[in-house]
């Protein structure tokens, strides 16, 4: 029987997307000048525009043959568009809303071909919201008791993050991006005290990590927050939710976490 290989997640927090990132990218994937890439754009506000600046990215570090895939909700889905995707070395997913994707690929053909990929050996790689759709569990970034959304998350309080369900790459994490630069603690306490049985990741911009079996590496500019719940502890009092035993691990680059 053949062996089938399921190949790497490379997670990236949102932001500039560095050279050296983008080099890092294509060592993991294998990704050659002969090899092509599918971007998935379907985050985006404007589509086209995601494909486009994909494109450039890869173009600055010397692959050329990058492919884009708008599949739009309730459109058609060629047999064709499924077979590259199923064959490339690597699926890129591009930022934006990441609800807005998981409306469109659901768990219809698409979402099935990017796990055949995976599991065939492609890397699948996504930036912001490409990087929260990874989770089974995904933060949309929707505030339920403050839907006039600023930017910010100044509380920690019960049933106030939503969450929905992601593409499931990777069922062991809860990922989270921008997380330093755009100060999101506050969201990912709530989260990890509301998922107990999940490790919380946050990775800031221009980072990202690689995720490889049961283990992730940090790679690129800046920090990984990693939070755990061991205990399983919440406490509710009023409109404050807290917690005891909470573990906190903030990983620099070239640091390796187990995922258990």
């Amino acid at each position: 029987m053949e062996t089938r290989l399921v190949g790497h997640l490379f997670i990236i927090g949102g932001g500039e997307k560095t050279e050296g990132l983008m080099k890092e990218m294509l060592r993991v994937s294998g990704v050659g000048e002969k090899d092509y890439v599918v971007i998935l754009p379907m985050a985006g506000e404007d589509p086209d525009s995601s494909i486009i600046w994909a494109q450039e990215d890869f173009a600055s570090v010397g692959i050329k043959n990058v492919v884009g895939f708008n599949f739009t909700q309730n459109g058609p889905v060629t047999q064709s568009r499924i077979d590259s995707m199923v064959k490339a070395k690597l699926i890129f997913i591009a930022g934006g809303d990441q609800s807005r994707f998981m409306k469109i690929v659901g768990k219809g053909p698409v979402y099935k071909a990017i796990h055949d990929a995976n599991i065939n050996g492609a890397t699948i790689a996504g930036t912001s919201a490409g990087a929260a759709v990874m989770s089974k569990k995904m933060i949309t970034g929707n505030n339920l008791k403050h839907p006039d959304y600023d930017g910010k998350f100044p509380t920690i309080e019960p049933e106030n993050i939503e969450m929905t369900e992601g593409l499931g790459l990777v069922d062991k994490i809860i990922v989270d991006q921008h997380f330093i630069r755009r100060q999101r603690l506050n969201r990912l306490i709530s989260v990890v005290l509301e998922n107990p049985a999940d490790v919380c990741v946050g990775i800031d911009e221009s980072t990202a990590i690689i995720v490889s079996g049961n283990s992730f590496k940090v790679t690129g500019e800046n920090q990984v927050v990693v939070l755990r719940n061991p205990k399983k502890s919440k406490k509710i009092q009023g409109k404050l939710m807290g917690g005891n035993g909470l573990l906190i691990d903030v990983l620099l680059p070239g640091e390796t976490w187990q995922m258990k």
